[in-house]
């Protein structure tokens, strides 16, 4: 697709067009993983965070934000939960928190690893060194998740605290890909000061990137924020955004995110009908859910696990599509075998290459 074709699709309000967009990324979904919807057990283990990101509910801050950090026995205790009800995918999500050093995740990666050898371990947890992410590799880590929320320099400026760089963001992404994880970006549509340019900026990033997964969400106000006033974003040009990643990359992992079930109701459904086809169920305590507030109102925070997932389940099988309990892995091509952290990263490689199969 040119720019033009991409920026009339976003900008069009003909509701023809707009469907025959969503028809077209279904094809596209269907054709490289069919009906299967894949599901990962969230767990967000830390509501603390080291960034002021302006949108952000857990930004350091925000004195009105509850604060809460699980321990490793609790973060096994999710994860057996999960594993009972059949999740084969652990993500572990949280602030850049201090207190989880590069030891204590690792402990706690290899301690999942150890318990559930064929399970793919997910991170979340922002900004790292190259030694870090291959530390986290090495002790078992399959996935990691790093939204670059934007890829317009301006737009990035108008979002982030002065110390945040775009470009440190995205030479992690890149780093990441060189390890050898399977990476995810993503960003959020309807921020203040975003334009159509700047989704279409995003789009190509994400081409250049080639990720194995795109987290794309609608932006919803925090309160005590700088943007708390803001408007949230718009569902139609989310799910347009999903629909246009699809097509852009046909074989990414892309989440019906749990923002614009926020924003919804039907928020998730629809975006299974534009080319999503990944849904992230909480496996975190219930009685902490509420505290891990990136914006207001976030919804299925007082279920259960099970509950949770009896209602996803439910509500995948209405829109005609199958859920999946299986890993789910990315059918993009993984990267080649050597990569520049040594033999400890190529053997930790070559452990988890059979399962990645």
């Amino acid at each position: 697709m040119t720019d033009a074709e991409i920026l009339h699709y976003i900008t069009t309000s003909d509701k023809a067009e707009t469907e025959y967009l969503y028809a077209r990324a279904r094809e596209v979904r269907e054709r490289e993983y069919g009906l299967d919807v894949y599901f990962r057990g969230l767990i967000e283990f830390t509501s603390y965070c080291n960034n002021n990101c302006f949108y952000c509910g857990i930004r350091r801050d925000n004195a009105g934000a509850r604060r809460y950090r699980l321990s490793e026995a609790q973060i096994l205790d999710c994860c057996r939960t999960g594993d009972a009800l059949g999740f084969r995918t652990f993500v572990l999500q949280g602030g850049e928190d201090p207190y989880y050093t590069d030891d204590t995740m690792a402990g706690i990666i290899r301690a999942i690893r150890a318990e559930f050898p064929g399970h793919a371990i997910t991170l979340s947890i922002g900004e790292k060194s190259r030694e870090s992410y291959e530390r986290f590799y090495e002790a078992g880590a399959d996935r990691y998740l790093l939204r670059h929320e934007t890829a317009n320099e301006a737009h990035y400026r108008a979002m982030h605290p002065a110390e945040m760089r775009l470009s440190n963001r995205k030479t992690c992404l890149y780093t990441l890909k060189e390890i050898g994880f399977q990476t995810g970006a993503g960003f959020m549509v309807g921020t203040p000061f975003q334009t159509p340019e700047c989704l279409l900026e995003d789009l190509r990033f994400l081409q250049a990137l080639e990720p194995h997964m795109a987290g794309i969400g609608p932006f919803i106000p925090a309160s005590n924020t700088p943007f708390a006033g803001r408007p949230a974003g718009g569902e139609e040009l989310t799910l347009k955004m999903v629909a246009l990643t699809r097509l852009l990359l046909p074989r990414v992992l892309l989440p019906a995110t749990t923002a614009l079930g926020t924003l919804s109701p039907a928020g998730r459904e629809k975006a299974l009908l534009a080319g999503a086809n990944v849904v992230m169920p909480n496996l975190s305590p219930p009685g902490v859910r509420t505290f891990y507030s990136l914006y207001d109102n976030k919804i299925c925070t007082g279920d259960e696990a099970a509950e949770c997932l009896r209602c996803m389940s439910l509500r995948i099988k209405a829109t005609g599509f199958r859920p999946s309990m299986v890993r789910g892995d990315s059918r993009i091509t993984f990267p080649p075998q050597t990569y520049p952290g040594g033999s400890g990263i190529a053997l930790s490689r070559k452990l988890h290459k059979k399962a990645w199969q």
